[in-house]
């Protein structure tokens, strides 16, 4: 009687502790697939504060802006289905409150943290909107100018995931009437000169009457895979699933994938007078229509039971846990 006593109690105790195994399992791999880490390195031999604006209708993530000295690195993590966009702000002077402002792409917010503002032209922007069980899309936009050499890898992710940015200085190659005052930033021509066929807008406002001009093409020359101006989609929009993104200032060189990968082609000039940077956003305003009408994949559960989602990639050893401590579970509760 005593042993089948302590035969129940350890049954029980072994039903229990499956029950919360399995518990902490689910959770843990919730929070894996619920997010995405964003990795700030900065290989600059000069501080860079990150600033960050989440678009409307996505959360703040843990800051809107940061100090990152030569070398350091920060993440942060994004929930899935979030959209906003990066950018490096350079010459920036806070005092001991973080109040202060930034040479080139300063927010305007009298603070470190941006609160809600985004950066002031010229500015080289890193874009996003992850997918919810779907496909991250992701590019770096010159579109309102360029400050710093920047680019994007995506890891362990499932899909083409290329790195895309600019590692070349653009500032050297800065045409003197583009130039932006004290000569640490390259302003897009919409900027400098405020035209409707410069900015995509008014009766330029379409793929069709905005075409390359030879300021942007100065830009994709240099930048192959960045967005040179509004309608710059197929060229300089990427895609990837179930990713953690690095963004890095001051590449010194470009990764092995990014070598691997053949670069886009660049616009063969127009002779139209045409657009280049539209007044307001960048890339990845401008190329919405066709990230809306593109197709998106099955759902993760489908990709991850064919083997296809990054999220089999990157937790094979976590569902292998969870269907042992399943099977285990199962049996005991039917004994």
């Amino acid at each position: 009687m005593v042993k089948q006593s302590i035969s129940m109690e350890l049954v029980c105790h072994f039903r229990h502790s499956c029950l919360f195994l399995s518990s902490l399992v689910l959770l843990l791999l919730f929070k894996e697939v619920s997010c995405a880490t964003f990795m700030f390195v900065n290989k600059c031999d000069f501080t860079v504060w990150p600033g960050i604006l989440a678009s409307a209708g996505s959360p703040k993530l843990e800051t809107t802006g940061f100090e990152l000295k030569e070398g350091n690195s920060r993440s942060l993590e994004a929930p899935t289905g979030w959209s906003g966009r990066f950018w490096g702000r350079t010459g920036c002077d806070f005092d001991g409150s973080g109040r202060g402002s930034c040479s080139t792409g300063d927010c305007d917010s009298g603070e470190m943290e941006c609160n809600g503002a985004g950066a002031t032209p010229p500015a080289t922007l890193a874009e996003f909107t992850l997918g919810s069980g779907s496909q991250d899309f992701y590019d770096v936009s010159l579109v309102d100018g360029y400050n710093l050499p920047m680019i994007v890898e995506g890891t362990g992710g499932s899909g083409t995931c290329a790195t895309t940015g600019c590692i070349t200085n653009v500032n050297q190659l800065c045409p003197v009437e583009l130039k932006a005052e004290g000569g640490g930033a390259c302003k897009s021509a919409c900027e400098a000169f405020a035209t409707p066929e410069y900015c995509c807008s008014g009766a330029y406002n379409s793929p069709a009457t905005c075409r390359p001009s030879i300021y942007s093409l100065m830009f994709k020359s240099a930048c192959p895979r960045s967005y040179s101006y509004a309608y710059d989609d197929a060229t300089s929009t990427f895609t990837c699933r179930g990713a953690d993104y690095t963004i890095t200032f001051c590449p010194s060189t470009p990764s092995r994938k990014s070598s691997r990968d053949s670069p886009p082609m660049v616009p063969e000039p127009t002779t139209e007078q045409s657009g280049s940077e539209p007044v307001t956003g960048s890339g990845l305003e401008s190329g919405s229509d066709s990230i809306e009408g593109a197709t998106l994949s099955n759902s993760w559960l489908a990709d991850m039971t064919i083997g296809n989602s990054s999220i089999a990639t990157k937790s094979s050893l976590t569902f292998q846990s969870l269907a042992i401590l399943i099977s285990v579970l199962l049996l005991v509760l039917s004994g």
